[in-house]
Parts: structure tokens; sequence; C-alpha cells
């Protein structure tokens, strides 16, 4: 026994680790997204799919604003809408998942009301002609007299953002402050809301928000069924729809019976008739939100473009007797979610599965005692893997890993098919993964001899995942000097003087620490080489010593990382009340010299070139752009499948007479948000009218950036209009920037 020790102290440290999570002592990232990601894969792998004909989407889409004209729509026209949803087609219930928050002036009444109470008050004709005109002009009054003793319910949204400033009218809420005193129970809080114009909210049948929950990697997995706010509480859009449906049962809170003193969570929600009789329970987890039961992918519900509604060319059996939620997805009015099933979701749908799933009692429980659940499977999985294997041969641990492992999964598909139970499984799985791997591990701790060498030439400059390769193979590596197409990466504190002039000296060693540890570990994650800091720079590259065929990918990958690494840095920085830090990053991929290069006092395993010149230059004028990353032509073209790039100029740098094209970095190909995209459409058409010479509509199209997103890159690109209208560049001119300095 007392050779095992070492592991079962080992094994315990690692348990107790992973318990302190399960118990929600701490949370560890990773995990929850580990578990968020097997949650993904469940809904995907048991989803029903097929088309439910009960719930209908009316789609706001292309076609309905080519022959409607432009959102938002006259009042009148939505009208017209629930006139023939309701009177033509028979249609049982509507929700609307847009707000109505500001009058509707497109009919000119307010114009005709000014005229006749200034200009013509004193006009009979006029004044009793108005009379009779205003109840057809007044369109928000035909849409209130729509609404009312209808069953539509109007939708309307919360926000987190502090200092925000609430809109509109909210519905009654449907539990009022100090409900849930005592209780301790964790609803998602709001600060201020956009509601619908007052009249509206009155004369509908009911109203909901419309605000998933986005979870930390920010996919929607759940929807707040109540929320609070202001001590208040209220409910969603498609809650407030299927009790509208129902009949508006009340909603009572579900407690579990027989319950601990200290459990006062609440894991349903009862929909109560009047008689008390429970006509649906809808699953809650700790934030009183409903996990999403997502039928299968996009357009799992029937779509129907509304402006075929409003001319009559929809059959009536597709609506009779169906519940409808009004939605877009048009370019541009499109809401759009990352869900378990899709990418780009539209937000409509998520409200259509919500009701489908009330409606059939589809809705998978998490319940929180779950957590208690998930602690008892971890201890029990931890405890054989930590006590046993040590005591096991490498064949007998490996079959025991895997028949625990098998028992896990086992276990937990159960609960999800037969109970409909979400239970955690990522820290179990790990837990067996980590203890399987500790012990087949244990003993191989002293490294080989050539492992050691190649530690000692290459350890200081590259990752230790990467000697570890170079080990299997060490007559490959060398630190002679040759010539091979890399990429390289510089960067630099902005204004690096005067932060420095304002901290004390051991401050200043302490923030520089931090900052240099973060970004090096970002180097090295993706499989850079550290050549060396220069103050407060650094300089790094990729494709030695270990091939690497993708160095430019991984360059740019590390130059986007550091800006998301340096933003959780600055958290900590302001907090201790030193000041945030910003960064130029230059990447530049070509020919170079790499090798160990220096005198025999030291040495230093290094690249040159003019490719490397380049990258200095391109972090040097990162600046002038007002961005914190550019690369270079050749870079741009090595991973332009791969990556959003946004063109800045064609610039010559000091000590180059031949331009180069450079770049901005957005983001990974399909991870640049939509109104990013629109913008960089509206971008280049500004460069190719710049570059054409056609200043006006170069102007023009800057002018519009600049109110969309005020930027420094279009007031550089606006001062150059103004200046090469007066001082014309010539026929022959290139398009190319100069810059007289480093």
């Amino acid at each position: 026994m007392k050779q095992y020790l070492p592991r079962y102290v080992l094994g315990l440290v690692i348990l107790l680790v992973l318990l302190g999570h399960s118990a929600r002592i701490y949370q560890i990232p990773f995990i929850n997204h580990m578990d968020s990601l097997i949650y993904d894969v469940k809904v995907r792998l048991t989803m029903p799919q097929g088309v439910d004909q009960r719930v209908v989407i009316l789609d706001i889409d292309e076609k309905s604003l080519a022959e409607q004209g432009r959102w938002p729509w006259g009042r009148d026209k939505l009208a017209t809408l629930l006139d023939k949803l309701f009177d033509q087609y028979g249609l049982k219930l509507v929700g609307f998942d847009v707000v109505f928050a500001e009058p509707d002036d497109s009919s000119g009444l307010k114009s005709l009301e000014s005229l006749a109470k200034k200009e013509l008050k004193d006009v009979a004709g006029f004044q009793s002609t108005l009379r009779e005109l205003r109840p057809q002009l007044d369109n928000d009054a035909r849409f209130a007299a729509a609404l009312k003793n209808r069953p539509a319910v109007l939708g309307y949204y919360f926000s987190s953002l502090e200092g925000g400033v609430s809109s509109g009218a909210a519905p009654e809420p449907v539990f009022p402050a100090g409900t849930f005193a005592g209780r301790n129970i964790s609803f998602t809080h709001w600060v201020s809301y956009g509601g619908n114009l007052p009249e509206f909210q009155k004369a509908a049948a009911g109203g909901g928000h419309f605000n998933p929950l986005v979870d930390p990697d920010g996919i929607s997995r759940r929807v707040p069924l109540l929320v609070e706010y202001q001590g208040k509480y209220y409910e969603s859009l498609s809650l407030a729809m299927v009790r509208n449906l129902l009949g508006n049962p009340s909603i009572s809170p579900g407690y579990p019976e027989n319950s601990p003193g200290s459990y006062k969570a609440m894991e349903w929600l009862d929909l109560k008739a009047g008689d008390g009789r429970v006509m649906r329970a809808i699953p809650v987890d700790e934030n009183v939100a409903a996990l999403i039961p997502y039928r299968g992918f996009q357009r799992s519900y029937p779509y129907i473009s509304i402006t075929d509604v409003l001319n009559g060319r929809v059959p009536k059996e597709m609506l009779a007797g169906k519940v409808a939620v009004v939605g877009t997805t048009a370019p541009g009015l499109m809401d759009l979610r990352a869900t378990p099933v899709g990418a780009a979701y539209p937000g409509v749908e998520i409200h259509a599965n919500l009701i489908a799933g009330m409606l059939e009692g589809s809705i998978e429980y998490k319940p929180p005692y779950v957590l208690g659940a998930d602690v008892m499977l971890v201890l029990l999985a931890g405890a054989v893997m930590a006590f046993l294997l040590p005591m096991l041969s490498p064949f007998r641990a490996t079959v025991v890993g895997a028949l625990v492992l098998l028992l896990l999964l086992s276990v937990n598909f159960s609960f999800w098919h037969v109970s409909n139970v979400v239970l955690p499984l990522a820290n179990g799985m790990i837990a067996v993964v980590l203890l399987y791997a500790m012990n087949m591990s244990w003993g191989y701790f002293v490294e080989s001899r050539t492992k050691r060498q190649l530690t000692g030439l290459f350890g200081q400059y590259v990752p230790p995942e990467l000697v570890e390769e170079m080990s299997r193979d060490p007559e490959h590596y060398s630190m002679a000097g040759r010539k091979a197409e890399l990429t390289v990466l510089f960067s630099d504190i902005r204004g690096f003087t005067t932060i420095s002039e304002g901290l004390e000296p051991n401050e200043l060693a302490t923030l520089m620490n931090q900052y240099l540890g973060a970004m090096t570990l970002v180097v090295r994650k993706h499989r850079g080489t550290l050549d060396k800091y220069i103050g407060d720079a650094i300089m790094a590259f990729w494709g030695a010593p270990v091939d690497d065929p993708e160095h430019a990918k991984n360059a740019v990958l590390t130059g986007l990382e550091m800006h998301v690494a340096l933003h959780e840095l600055n958290k900590d920085l302001v907090a201790r009340g030193w000041p945030a830090l910003k960064i130029g990053v230059g990447v530049n991929t070509g020919p170079m010299t790499v090798g160990d290069m220096g005198s025999p006092v030291r040495q230093s395993y290094t690249v040159m070139g003019d490719a490397v010149n380049l990258g200095s230059r391109l972090e040097g004028i990162t600046k002038q752009y007002g961005v914190g990353f550019i690369v270079g032509e050749t870079t741009r073209e090595l991973v332009k499948k791969e990556f959003v790039c946004r063109e800045l100029d064609r610039v010559r740098v000091k000590g180059k007479d031949e331009p180069v094209g450079i770049y901005e970095p957005l983001g990974l190909e399909g991870e640049v948000a939509k109104p990013v995209l629109d913008e960089l459409k509206i971008w280049n058409q500004a460069l190719r009218a710049y570059r054409a010479q056609d200043w006006d509509q170069a102007e023009l199209a800057l002018m519009n950036l600049s109110r969309m997103s005020p930027h420094k890159l279009y007031e550089v690109y606006t001062e150059r209009v103004e200046h090469y209208r007066k001082v014309p560049p010539g026929q022959d001119w290139d398009g190319a920037w100069t810059f007289d300095t480093k």
C-alpha cells in the first residue's frame, strides 16, 4: 500500500478539485463549456425533427418587404393583418416577436392637426373634414381597436444595461413584489425594459418578454419564464401565449413536498384552472428558466410570408385554429441566435419551440437538486478510479476506466431519455479521464537525455509540447541558420513611456510580468516560438524550429487572442488603479533566415530579413489607422479563406520602394457579426471609390461609415479625400500612401 500512497494523494487532490466544482464552491469554465457541448449533442441526437403544424411563424421576410414596403409598416396595415388573421382565416392566437414602441405618424394626421390648430383653425370646412377623416387616419387607434378583444399577445424586451431608461408600457406583473421572499430563488434580474405604446398593451390580451438567456459560450439554451424587474415578476412571451391559449389559468410556483428545510428551490410552474386543477406543469431550473425543447433544425415550423396573408394567398387550413408568432427573417431585421441546432437560428422560432414544448410537455427537467446528483456521481466514479487503478496493470486499468466511463454515460442518457432529467456529465467524464491519465503517466517524469538536450537548446523559445514533438526525431532539428518561409509577429504597448512614468518601479515590474506572461501564454498556445522581449515589445515567429504548415494562421490567431487576453488583463489592472493597456500587433509572412545568431558571449535563436523588418513596420503603423492589428498581404493571402480581413491601405513603409497591401483581421470566417460585415461592405465601396479618385462617392461612403461606427480609419481617409481634392494625385497614382518614419 505504501508504494501507492503518492498516487492516492494525487488522485484525491484531483477528485477534491472536481468535487468543488460540482458542489459550486467555485466554477471551472472549461467544465461548464464541456457540459454545454454535451447537452447540445444530446439535443441534436434526440430531437424529434419533422415539421410541427400546430404553431406557424408569420414571417416579415424579403418578399413581404418588397411588396409591402420597408419596415416598420403603417399600423393600418397591421390592423388589416389582424382582421384577416382572425376574421378570414380563423386563427386561434397570435403573438408578436416585435415591439411597437413609437407612434405611427405616416398617415399625416399629425401635420393636419397642426394646420387645424394654426393656419386653418378658422376654416370650418377643413375642421369638419378633418373630424370625418381622423378615424381613418389615426393608424395607432385602428391597430389598438384591432387588438382589442382578440387573442393577441404583444412582446417586449428587458435590458440589463446599467443606467438604461425604460420606455413604453409593460404588461401587468404575474406576481407582485415580495411573493418569493425567503426563498432565495435566482431570478434573472433586469434594470429597464422597452415596451409597446400604452394603448396597444392595454388593448392586447397580454404581453411577455422575448429575452432568451445567453450562456457564457454565446449559445441560447434557455428562456426565463419568470423574470424580476423592480421587485415584481413578469412572464415570457411563450408562457403568456400558452396561458392565453388555455384560458388564462393562474401561475403557481412548484415546490417539492417533504423537502429539507434549507431546500427552498422552485422546480416547476403549475398552470391552474379556476377550480384548482393543474392544466400544465412546466419544469424550470434554478433561474426559473425553461430549457428550449428544440424540435429540429431551422424551419421545424411552417413559415408563412405576411404579404401572402395580407393578399389572401394563403389556404385557410394553414392558419385555421393555429397558433402564430409574428417575427422576421429579412436581412437587416433578422433576429438571429446561436443555438444548439444552428449558429444563426431565428429568434422567433425559439418561441415556437417553447410554445409547442409547453403544450405537449416535452421540456427537459433540470431541477436545482441535480447539483447533489452530480456530486454523488463524480464522488463514486472518482473514488473507484483513484483507489483501484494504482493497484491494477495498465490493461486492467484501461478496462476499469472504460467500464466506469460507460456506466456514467448510461446513467446520464437513461435519465435524459426515460425521465427527461438533464444531469451534468462533463465533470464525471473528466474525473475518469484525468485519474486514468495520471495513473498511466506515473513514473515517466525522468526525461531522456535527448529530450533534455533539446529542452536546453529550445526550451526557452518554444512551448514544451513542441519540445516533446522534437524529441521524437532529434536528428531533424538543429540551431544552424537556414532560409525558410515563416511568419513573424511584433507587438508593442501604446504609450508605454507615459505609463511607466506614472508607476513605481515595483509596480511597473509587476505590471510587465503580468502582461508579458499573459501574452507569452497566447503565443505558446498557438505553437509560436518566442524570439525575445524588447522592453515592452514582444517578437515571436512561427514555422521554426518545428515545421508548421499553418504558420500564418496560427500567428493571426495569436494576434487576435492577444487582444482578448489583454481585455481580461485590463480588468485586473484597472481594479488595482493602474492604467489599462493598449497594444499594436503586426504580422508578416515571407522568406527569412532563421537560426542561432549572436556572439560568443550571447546567442539567440532568431529570424532576420526584409519580411521581418516589414512585420516590425506594420506594428508601428497600427496607431496611424486606429487599429490594433495589421497583417501584410502575403499573410492575408495565406489565411483569406479562414479569416475575415479588412483591407486598410496600400503603403510604402520606410526603407521599401514597392507598395504593399495591409489588412486588419476581424475574426474567423463565420464568427464575425453581421453588422460588422455590413460595415465592411460599405468600407470596401469607399476604398474602391477612393482609389478610382471618385472623391464625392468616397466621401459619402465615409460619412455613412462614421455615422454607423466612428473610427479613426474613416477620419484618416476623409482627410486624405479633402487633401486630394485640392492636390489631385494624377492619373498614374497607384493608390499607395508613403510613410517616412518607422
